[in-house]
């Protein structure tokens, strides 16, 4: 796509968000990651388990996601140091984070927004919101604008060692499930459900990450540890 189509396609999205704030967020007008202070999550743990969804078919869209030109996670730095924090005092408790998603280009928000919109395609229903016409999403589970477009806000879950060898655990729904059981307290998951969530909002917590409540795979250092600024730098 060509730089002024994007320019435009991101400032649409930006005003659109004047409906659910009174102040729209500006755009950074760095074009690369480094001009956007962002760091690759592997300088700091090389060995990170990554599986980032939007850079492949598997997920909610069911194709590569526009911005994502490789399955990299990038943060500012700030909150990769944070991230880097966390993956090191589990390790030593026999877990480790496995990333699903770090900073998402504002054109990206952008393709979920167009891709909510065209209520014909329903190719995912059944693995990410099987009990949800596709019409409520927007707003609701899709917004015009994401945290994630910030750099500080990381999708992800746990993993338990034995040695070398991790499994998931069981949180009990899967990533980008658009659903009241993906809510960290919600009261339907079972009891070892519940203490593998905790598990993880413990750890990120304690780096002074904030779970937005209805994901629970969903963190974010708040607003007052980086620039109120969003970016629309690929990933590459």
């Amino acid at each position: 796509m060509r730089t002024a189509a994007v320019v435009s396609l991101v400032l649409g999205v930006l005003a659109s968000s004047a409906l659910l704030a009174a102040e729209p967020p500006r755009l950074s007008p760095a074009t690369t990651a480094a001009a956007a202070g962002m760091t690759n999550i592997r300088t700091l743990v090389p060995d990170i388990d990554e599986d980032i969804h939007y850079a492949s078919a598997d997920n909610f869209t069911g194709a590569v996601v526009d911005g994502y030109q490789a399955p990299a996670c990038y943060l500012r730095t700030a909150a990769a140091q944070a991230l880097a924090r966390v993956e090191s005092t589990l390790r030593a408790q026999g877990y480790r984070l496995r990333l699903w998603d770090c900073y998402r280009p504002a054109r990206a928000v952008a393709a979920f927004v167009r891709w909510a919109g065209d209520l014909s395609d329903t190719r995912t229903k059944a693995a990410h919101y099987p009990n949800l016409d596709k019409g409520k999403l927007l707003g609701e589970y899709i917004a015009p604008v994401s945290g994630h477009s910030r750099g500080a806000t990381v999708d992800l879950t746990l993993l338990h060692c034995a040695g070398t060898t991790c499994q998931p655990l069981d949180m009990g729904t899967d990533f980008d499930f658009f659903d009241p059981r993906a809510h960290t307290d919600d009261p339907g998951i079972t009891p070892a459900q519940r203490a593998n969530r905790q598990r993880l909002l413990e750890a990120m917590t304690a780096e002074g990450f904030v779970n937005y409540a209805p994901e629970w795979w969903h963190y974010s250092l708040p607003p007052a540890a980086v620039p109120d600024l969003i970016y629309d730098v690929p990933v590459r």
